[in-house]
């Protein structure tokens, strides 16, 4: 019996920069994630840029959620250890599900470019309100890392059959 490759789904991404320290002109991470999810065939549905402010990542992302045409919502930036880094404690409380392992990967797979300063990083993932949710760090080349490596792949059944493409057709029948 032949099986017919998966289909491609470009999903609809909502990008946010949280940053202290630089401007939406030097946004570094932000324009590598926006050209590389749109090379892969994925939509740039919106873009922000706000401080590492709690309440301002919270109410950012939960206006995201909130929009039928977000599938996913991309953070690059606060996933530190320094006291203003706050997106996962900003982002965490809205999760309906964490998905531990993309944390766990992302330090494997960075602890091969970077060492043991990998730790420092709580990059997190989660789902909330059927919509999938990354904070990732603020460098250019951890969003790189996990971009290429890890999301990316899970983004395209043609790759990865049992990524979340398979989640979003599962909730599209629900």
């Amino acid at each position: 019996m032949h099986r017919s490759a998966p289909e491609f789904r470009p999903f609809r991404i909502h990008l946010l920069t949280v940053t202290d320290t630089r401007s939406p002109a030097e946004d570094g991470s932000g324009n590598y994630l926006a050209e590389a999810l749109q090379a892969a065939g994925h939509v740039l549905h919106a873009r922000g840029w706000c401080r590492d402010e709690r309440y301002d990542i919270r109410a950012i992302v939960s206006a995201a959620i909130a929009e039928p045409q977000t599938d996913i919502v991309l953070i690059t930036g606060g996933t530190g250890m320094f006291e203003r880094d706050i997106t996962p404690d900003a982002v965490e409380i809205l999760f309906d599900k964490t998905i531990p392992g993309f944390g766990e990967v992302f330090r494997a797979v960075s602890l091969q470019e970077i060492g043991m300063s990998t730790i420092q990083s709580r990059a997190v993932a989660g789902i909330a309100n059927r919509t999938l949710i990354f904070c990732l760090p603020g460098s250019t080349g951890a969003c790189r890392t996990a971009w290429e490596k890890v999301i990316a792949p899970q983004l395209d059944p043609r790759i990865n059959s049992c990524g979340f493409t398979r989640v979003f057709n599962a909730w599209d029948k629900a």
